[in-house]
């Protein structure tokens, strides 16, 4: 045993008659052939003639222990990954139940547009229907006028056939006779009576067949339009019955998605519940774990302390050993002198003379002037000296240090010390100088930085305030019945935020850019662009193709806000548009020959 010596006696004593031993099967063995040993196992148990306890069996060993918290980190992480599980299918009921939702109110939608889609159909069917009977109803009436002016024609032709048989029967008789005056006059007038009449009657002929044949025409027309209707209307039927199947098909989906949901809700219950009660476990095991961990660090704290003290018991021990070593060589070497003779003249038992007084003060064995103070006799008799004390360490130890303190502050001596002096004061006047100029400029360009930051931040306020209000507007003309906005990341901080823009079009409900669609995000780009230039008007804008992407009838709407913009600014647009194209005042092309040079032709339209 190693030790202190003040302890490594106590504890021989103390276990005088154990004996280390490997099992407590060989303690058993040992007790009974030496009755007056105790057998001490590496477990920690102590075994005697008549007595017995251990720490294997009143305490878990380090295995033990670690074995436990093996244990319980596995099944700690067993529940964690249950856990998770619970609670990836909730997640997944939930969006299920989602997605029903959604798909049973977009069928209820088609089907209430379907109906009335059906109700359209109706009701042009039955102004068609009522367009067709009227059109019957006057091409019959056309139909018998024409019959009509057929009759009056043949009438007509027959009464012209019969005067012209009279008229050529009169003049094929011999004109021996000069015939009545008053005949021939009244053949004449029927002559032209009847092809007058006939002349009517063809006209009235053919005007009643133009009549019939337009209103065939529109019969025609009203016909197929009819039975167009018919078709739309069956189809619509079909289209109806094709909702109501769809319909049933999502009632029942919608049932069964209640149906799911409800066992998930129970799913949901039960886990929350295992979940809860794995929670539980999980903190029963480690409490318990924490406590077997607390427990083995204040075990392994203690010791650390142990050993600690007794390595650093060692080591003291060693330095002293080695410290006196030195200082009994140091004599030697120094002094000459024998340690027991130091000792013998200097040592702790020996009285130690004063420290000589400071300029100014008393000696150490006289009061001032009206004390009552005793001392010794000086070397010279006329005044008494400091009168030696008693060895104390501490004070002793403090005069050195005082000591120590006093030369390494003496320092050595430097001639120069008054020129360096010079030198260096001249040199800090002129470095205090030099730091006042650089406080103060410090200081104006500091006062210049707030007032260019008040500045930056008071206009880019009033540009954003701006920006942001004619955005709306242009956004809402863009995109009638659409939303769109703009956003600052940071409100508190001016100077470094950010600004979103959040585009909501008609018919949608994402506002983040990257979900539209090209159209979209060009149209939403030339809308905030557009702001900009209402919120801050230039003389003049440079346009690249930016309604390349766009549709006809967002073209003519970006069309009339380039024409707001013509008012008060020149516009500049590159463009490939034949609409844009038409609404400017002047056209430059530029165009390229057989032999390969460009050429500009400038065109202006008004």
């Amino acid at each position: 045993m190693r030790g202190p010596a003040a302890l490594v006696r106590a504890v021989r004593w103390l276990v005088r008659d154990a004996v280390v031993v490997g099992t407590l099967q060989d303690a058993e063995e040992l007790v009974a052939d030496r009755p007056e040993l105790v057998a001490v196992t590496a477990d920690g148990d102590v075994l005697g003639a008549h007595f017995a306890y251990g720490g294997s069996a009143g305490a878990p060993s380090q295995l033990e222990v670690r074995a436990a918290v093996d244990e319980a980190a596995a099944e700690l992480a067993e529940l964690a990954v249950r856990c998770e599980e619970l609670d990836g299918v909730r997640r997944r009921a939930v969006a299920r139940r989602e997605e029903c939702a959604v798909l049973v109110e977009e069928w209820g939608e088609r089907r209430r547009a379907a109906d009335r889609e059906k109700s359209a159909v109706s009701g042009r069917l039955g102004r068609l229907s009522g367009q067709a009977r009227g059109a019957e109803g006057e091409a019959e009436r056309a139909t018998a006028a024409a019959a009509k002016a057929e009759e009056a024609l043949e009438r007509a032709t027959v009464e012209a056939e019969e005067l012209a048989e009279r008229l050529r029967v009169v003049e094929e008789a011999p004109a021996e006779e000069e015939p009545d005056t008053s005949v021939r006059d009244r053949l004449a007038a029927d002559g032209a009576n009847a092809r007058q009449t006939e002349m009517e009657a063809r006209l009235q002929v053919r005007t009643h067949e133009e009549r019939v044949k337009g209103l065939a025409g529109r019969a025609d027309a009203l016909d197929r339009g009819a039975r167009a209707e018919r078709e739309a209307r069956a189809r619509a039927e079909q289209r109806r019955a094709r909702l109501r199947h769809e319909a049933e098909v999502a009632r029942a989906v919608a049932a069964g998605a209640r149906l799911l949901l409800a066992h998930v809700e129970v799913s949901v219950v039960r886990a929350e519940a295992e979940r809860a009660a794995a929670e539980t476990a999980r903190a029963a095991r480690e409490r318990d774990l924490t406590a077997e961990r607390d427990q083995g660090r204040g075990l392994k704290a203690e010791l650390d302390k142990l050993t600690d003290s007794v390595h650093r018991g060692e080591v003291l021990g060693a330095e002293k050993r080695l410290r006196i070593e030195q200082l009994e060589t140091r004599a030697l070497e120094e002094l000459g002198v024998e340690p027991a003779g130091l000792i013998a003249d200097y040592g702790p038992d020996q009285p130690v003379p004063p420290s000589p007084p400071d300029a100014g003060e008393p000696p150490a064995g006289e009061l001032p002037a009206g004390g009552d103070g005793e001392g010794t006799e000086g070397a010279d008799g006329d005044r008494p000296g400091p009168a030696p004390k008693p060895f104390v360490r501490a004070e002793q130890e403090k005069r050195l240090r005082a000591a120590e303190r006093a030369y390494q502050q003496l320092g050595k001596v430097n001639p120069l010390a008054l020129e360096e002096f010079a030198a260096l004061e001249e040199r800090h006047q002129f470095l205090s100088e030099q730091l006042a100029d650089l406080k103060k400029t410090r200081a104006d360009l500091l006062q210049v930085v707030k007032e260019v930051d008040e500045r930056v931040e008071q206009v880019f306020t009033e540009a954003y305030r701006d920006t942001a209000e004619q955005f709306e507007g242009v956004f809402s003309r863009l995109f009638p019945g659409g939303e769109g906005r703009l956003v600052l990341t940071d409100p508190e901080h001016m100077l470094t935020t950010g600004v979103d823009v959040e585009a909501r079009p008609p018919g949608k409900k994402v506002k983040r850019l990257s979900l539209l669609s090209g159209g979209e995000r060009s149209l939403t780009a030339v809308a905030l662009l557009v702001s900009i230039f209402k919120a801050r008007p230039s003389p003049f804008y440079v346009m690249d193709e930016v309604e390349a992407a766009l549709d006809d009838t967002n073209l003519q709407r970006l069309i009339r806000i380039m024409q707001e913009l013509q008012e008060s600014s020149q516009l500049i647009v590159i463009t490939h548009q034949k609409r844009t194209m038409e609404v400017a005042d002047a056209l430059y092309g530029v165009s390229m020959q057989g032999d390969g040079v460009s050429k500009v032709i400038s065109q202006r339209l008004r």
